[in-house]
């Protein structure tokens, strides 16, 4: 079954998609630093990362220094929930660029 998941990787990038396996979402040259699952909250325009990812683990976001992310998410808040329940809020730890 298809789920809405993201993986992070080494350069940075935060990529989204709905696929079975998070591996699915790599591309030719990735070097996965974890994943998970996320959702758009709309009413408090915000995109909400959580979990971990069954293949890859949680995302690694000291291994990087800034985050890419598709131009459809400008603007949102990013807020990661850690599955202890404590949030790192990604758009005040990160410089973000979008594509």
């Amino acid at each position: 079954m298809k789920h809405p998941k993201f993986i992070l990787t080494k350069d940075g990038t935060l990529r989204f998609g709905m696929v079975n396996l998070h591996e699915d979402l790599l591309q030719v040259g990735d070097r996965c630093l974890g994943g998970g699952y996320y959702e758009i909250d709309p009413m408090g325009y915000r995109l909400l990362l959580d979990r971990e990812s069954y293949d890859f683990g949680p995302p690694r976001w000291d291994m990087v220094d800034s985050l890419r992310l598709p131009s459809d998410y400008r603007g949102l808040k990013v807020i990661y929930r850690h599955i202890d329940g404590t949030t790192l809020t990604l758009d005040e730890q990160f410089n973000i660029y979008y594509y």
